[in-house]
C-alpha cells in the first residue's frame, strides 16, 4: 500500500503547483475536527489525500476532495480502492478538479465508479481571470460593477486585512438571518482561518465605514490559484457598496502573490443562459449571489461533479437512509 507521511503528501504537492487547496494537508487536518480524518497515498507521479469519515458500527465512507493529483489515475484508485477496503469503508466518493466531460471522467468510469447525485462541494462557478493590469480587469467587468467598486471608496468604504474572528463571524449570523442561508457554527470559520493563515495561505479582509464592520470575506490562494470561500455582511449602509471593493481588493491580494485565477465558488447550477435569462427575477438559493458574481466578468465553469463507488450495498442502503435525516454528515 502506497501510504506516505504527512510530510512526504507536501514534499510531492511542491511538484503540483496548481493542486486544488482541498487536497492540502492543512485542510486534511482542519477536517480532522469535524469527524474526519486523512490519509495520503502516492503511486508513481500521481497521488490523493484521502479523507475518511467514521460511522457506527467501526465503518467509514471515504471522500477525495477535488483529487486526484498527477496522471495515472487508474493505479493509483486501484490503490486507493485497496485502502477503503481496509479502512472498513462502505463507499468512496471521488470529486475530481476537472471541468465537466474531462477524459479523465472516462478513466473513474472505467473502474466502475458511478456519476453519484450527491452535492458536496458547488458544482458550478464563475472563475475570473487575473491576467494583465488591473485597468484589463476592470474592463472585463459589467459596467455596474465597475461603478460600485469606485462607489464605495468615494463613500469612505474602507477595506482592510484583519484578524476579527469575532466581527466575522457576527456578519455571519446577520447573512444568514437576512438570507436564510445554511451557514457553519463560528468555531468553523475561526478553525478554517487560524489553520490557513497560519501557513500564509488564507487572508481576512473587513470593510468598515467610520470604524464599523460592514462585511467581510475570507479568501484562499495556493499557487496560481485564489478561492473566495466564505463572505458575509450585515445590513448597514448597504448603499456605499462595501462587498465589491472587498472583492477587489482580494484580487489584488491574490495578483500579488503570483495567482491567475480567482475563483468566485458557487453560483446556482443551471446552464448560463437560463442564469442569464432568470437572474434579474430570481432570489431563492444562490440567484442572488449569481446577481453579485457575474459582474466580476469571469468565466462560468461547471465541474466533472462527485462520483462514487459501493464497497458494502447492504450498509450502502443504510447509509442513503442515514443519509435523509443528517444531511450535514458530508461537511
Amino acid at each position: 500500500m502506497p501510504l506516505v507521511t504527512e510530510n512526504i503528501w507536501e514534499e510531492f504537492l511542491g511538484s503540483q503547483p496548481n493542486a486544488h487547496i482541498l487536497q492540502t494537508a492543512a485542510w486534511g487536518k482542519f477536517k480532522q475536527q469535524y469527524g474526519w480524518y486523512p490519509k495520503f497515498v502516492i503511486h508513481a507521479n500521481t497521488g490523493a489525500m484521502v479523507l475518511f469519515r467514521q460511522l457506527p458500527f467501526n465503518r467509514t465512507i471515504a471522500y477525495i476532495p477535488k483529487g486526484p493529483l498527477g496522471t495515472d489515475w487508474k493505479n493509483l484508485l486501484l490503490a486507493v480502492s485497496d485502502l477503503c477496503k481496509e479502512e472498513k469503508a462502505i463507499l468512496l466518493y471521488i470529486e475530481p478538479d476537472e471541468p465537466e466531460n474531462s477524459p479523465k471522467c472516462e478513466e473513474i468510469t472505467s473502474l466502475g465508479f458511478e456519476s453519484s447525485n450527491v452535492s458536496i462541494q458547488p458544482r458550478q462557478t464563475i472563475i475570473i481571470p487575473l491576467d494583465g493590469e488591473q485597468a484589463d480587469w476592470l474592463q472585463r467587468m459589467k459596467q455596474k460593477t465597475r461603478y460600485n467598486i469606485r462607489l464605495a471608496k468615494k463613500k469612505d468604504v474602507a477595506v482592510e486585512r484583519s484578524n476579527d474572528l469575532a466581527a466575522f463571524n457576527g456578519l455571519m449570523k446577520a447573512t444568514a438571518e437576512r438570507d436564510e442561508f445554511g451557514v457553519h457554527e463560528a468555531s468553523y470559520y475561526s478553525s478554517v482561518f487560524t489553520a490557513f493563515s497560519n501557513i500564509d495561505a488564507c487572508a481576512m479582509w473587513m470593510a468598515t465605514y467610520q470604524g464599523s464592520p460592514l462585511a467581510a470575506i475570507m479568501v484562499f490562494q495556493r499557487g496560481e490559484r485564489a478561492w473566495y470561500f466564505y463572505g458575509a455582511s450585515n445590513n448597514r449602509e448597504r448603499n456605499r457598496m462595501p462587498t465589491y471593493l472587498l472583492q477587489w481588493e482580494a484580487m489584488k491580494w491574490a495578483a500579488e502573490r503570483g495567482a491567475v485565477h480567482y475563483d468566485l465558488w458557487g453560483i446556482p447550477d443551471h446552464p448560463e443562459r437560463e442564469l442569464e435569462e432568470q437572474f434579474t427575477s430570481r432570489s431563492d438559493g444562490l440567484w442572488g449571489v449569481y446577481r453579485f458574481k457575474r459582474g466580476f466578468g469571469g468565466k462560468i465553469v461547471r465541474s466533472a461533479g462527485v462520483y462514487q463507488k459501493v464497497f458494502n450495498k447492504p450498509l450502502y442502503a443504510a447509509y442513503q437512509f442515514l443519509m435523509k435525516y443528517r444531511k450535514s454528515i458530508l461537511s
